[in-house]
């Protein structure tokens, strides 16, 4: 019996189940978002993706506080692609919460404003007459249910205009709410993409060449099809496909094919010869990304060169995707971050219309930017289009690590000069990565952003950029651009200030003079860590902020050095982020950001030789654990200002906080990630 089939049946009577599929016959749809049953249970449409970030709950939350429903009857489901929904249906960038601020608010209080007017039928009284809250509408001693008047209400026409609520108003919004996928998480209902099986599912394990652009020249498969279970093996677009009766037994045949690949271009690179590469560039004018005053005049004082390594995503749930091609129609399961992506990548392979395909959003076991692209869903169409049955595709560990797009490796030569009174007066920067999303103007938006757009108000600053192409695949990565970026600019920030004598938050303080409220969490984050109240020999503290996603974050480190070792004791981390909708979400948020974040600071990077990637699983790939957790406090800001994302805002800050704190423990300078002690 497999695990979450026991514990979906042993705590069945206990636990929140989650439907994933169509809603109940006798509920009523009131909008795309809503649905009330007759017992008063209220479905929630969840059109964004969930990877751990709280998006169910949150969403749940801005449109329970406008319909003014029983939050105990709430229950939550995906619905498929529609234009209800928007043009475009995916997570990336933290815009869940921005996105679905005013839109999901808004269906909340039409669906209200519908079940007021029908009580108000009813009852031959105004609207202005009625009161709702906890699912009922009230009339001085007459109370109906949402349940009693969802059918009524789905008759009458949805008013052309509503009320929000004002801040004041909220019952829900700003309380810290116990998310609503934890339950089914903790027992083993809720269903990830992994979980998906079709009756008459063929099961694929997919070699595909080991360097990146390499193309397929011949395989032998006897082995392989002399396997137990396997039941065929054929080319596909980017490698050859196992397909058998299990995962497993499609992995192993996989092991036993013999395949021989036409490497390409890509098998000359390797981490040396790129570093090179880079370096080179940087040393050379590049594609202006941005020019404010005259930085090309200025008497450098200080030059630095930092960088930063290519990095793998690594979620705990490897890739997948289930697909089941027909004549007339094509059905997609997955954990994706993007189902639009999905939809047009099966449109594509199929030739079918967008009416035709039909894509199931699952919960994701982590994504970070990596589940946006639909390269593992196309290989599911592809293969169920192939055989004619419904087809898995399971990603083995070693395949996400060695096949990822990753977050780019990048480099930066600053110069630096100061004024007559130590203060920052100019900066350079010649930035070299690999480009994703497309160059405007030779710059690609994605490489720069952290530092072109940085809030600090330095007189004279220029940024030019330099493309790197050399056949590995990079994509969106947590925080993007600004993950290497503020580690980057922090440093030079820090480096500047020591050469003028100064405290770096002082340095800081000047520079965001007209930035009031990256300042305010600036101010905070040092207050509440105590910023000038002196620690003993071997430990130091560092500071640095930024303003990704539109949310305004500051942290403090705090280490200790101890005969060539880091530890890493504590992290104040203050955040504005705009109205808050749940307090402990943003916490859990801000944890989870700088555990990525510190990973990627001290462990493990993506190193290839000869085209290849080198890491193969957590065994080299390393991640943070347990007992390197240092001790994080996180506050936040109270703000009228509309929602911004939390999701990647303190994964920036919290490799140049450490490194900053390093060098004023040690008066040693880090330039470069991940960081190392010899």
């Amino acid at each position: 019996m497999k695990r979450r089939n026991f514990l979906a049946t042993a705590a069945a009577g206990l636990t929140i189940h989650f439907r994933l599929g169509a809603v109940p016959n006798n509920a009523v749809k009131l909008n795309a978002f809503v649905h009330i049953a007759p017992d008063d249970q209220v479905t929630v449409f969840i059109h964004k993706a969930e990877m751990g970030q709280g998006t169910v709950t949150s969403i749940a939350m801005l449109l329970a506080e406008e319909l003014d429903c029983d939050w105990t009857k709430i229950k939550t489901e995906f619905p498929g692609l529609s234009k209800e929904y928007g043009p475009f249906q995916g997570v990336f960038g933290s815009h869940s919460m921005r996105t679905s601020w005013e839109p999901v608010r808004r269906a909340g209080a039409t669906g209200r404003a519908m079940l007021v007017q029908a009580a108000a039928q009813q009852w031959g009284v105004s609207a202005e007459a009625c009161t709702t809250s906890n699912s009922k509408v009230s009339s001085g001693n007459r109370i109906l249910s949402y349940g009693q008047l969802a059918l009524a209400a789905s008759k009458l026409p949805a008013p052309a205009s509503v009320t929000l609520k004002s801040p004041e108003q909220f019952k829900l919004i700003g309380k810290s709410t116990r998310r609503l996928d934890t339950p089914s998480k903790t027992n083993g209902t809720a269903r990830f993409g992994i979980d998906i099986y079709r009756p008459g599912m063929l099961h694929a394990a997919i070699t595909r060449s080991p360097v990146f652009g390499g193309k397929l020249k011949s395989f032998e498969a006897a082995k392989a099809k002399a396997f137990p279970g396997v039941k065929d093996v054929i080319a596909v677009s980017n490698g050859v496909a196992v397909l058998a009766d299990s995962t497993w037994a499609a992995m192993q045949g996989k092991r036993l094919l013999t395949v021989e690949w036409n490497e390409g271009p890509t098998a000359a690179h390797s981490t040396a010869s790129m570093a090179q590469d880079y370096a080179a560039k940087i040393a050379q004018p590049g594609f202006i990304a941005r020019n404010t005053g005259d930085a090309t005049q200025a008497s450098f004082t200080l030059e630095a060169i930092y960088d930063a390594p290519f990095l793998a995503h690594a979620p705990m749930e490897p890739l997948n995707a289930v697909a089941d091609v027909r004549k007339d129609s094509c059905e997609v399961w997955a954990s994706t971050q993007g189902q639009s992506a999905a939809e047009q990548a099966a449109m594509r392979l199929t030739g079918l219309k967008a009416e035709q395909v039909t894509i199931h959003t699952e919960f994701m076991g982590g994504g970070f930017g990596r589940r946006s692209n639909a390269d593992y869903i196309s290989e599911a169409v592809e293969l169920s289009k192939a055989v004619a049955a419904p087809v898995k595709v399971t990603w083995s560990r070693e395949d996400d690590m060695q096949q990822d797009f990753y977050r780019p490796a990048a480099m930066v030569h600053f110069a630096g000069s100061l004024d007559s009174d130590g203060w920052p007066a100019a900066l350079r920067a010649r930035i070299a990565s690999a480009p994703f999303g497309g160059l405007r103007d030779g710059v690609s938006r994605t490489g720069v952003e952290g530092i072109h757009d940085t809030p600090y108000s330095i007189p004279n600053l220029r940024v030019e950029y330099h493309a790197m192409e050399h056949g590995i695949p990079v994509s969106y990565w947590r925080s993007v651009g600004y993950s290497q970026n503020t580690f980057f600019l922090e440093g030079m920030i820090d480096e500047l200030a020591a050469a003028g004598k100064k405290d770096p938050l002082e340095v800081r303080r000047r520079l965001l003079a007209k930035s009031p409220r990256l300042l305010a969490v600036l101010e905070l984050a040092a207050a509440k860590a105590g910023w000038s109240t002196p620690l003993a020999p071997g430990r130091g503290r560092g500071i640095a902020v930024s303003n990704n996603i539109s949310s305004f974050t500051a942290q403090v480190a705090e280490v200790t050095m101890k005969q060539g070792k880091l530890q890493v004791d504590r992290v104040v981390c203050a955040i504005d982020c705009g109205v808050v909708i749940n307090p402990r979400g943003v916490e859990q948020q801000m944890l989870s950001g700088i555990v990525y974040g510190l990973t990627a600071a001290l462990k493990d990077p993506i190193t290839i030789d000869r085209g290849r990637v080198k890491q193969r699983n957590f065994n080299d790939y390393n991640m943070l654990r347990i007992d390197e957790m240092p001790t994080i406090e996180v506050h936040v800001i109270e703000s009228k200002a509309p929602p911004s994302g939390t999701g990647e805002a303190s994964t920036p800050t919290i490799a140049p906080a450490i490194a900053n704190a390093i060098f004023a423990a040690t008066g040693k300078r880090h330039r470069s990630l991940p960081l190392r002690f010899a």
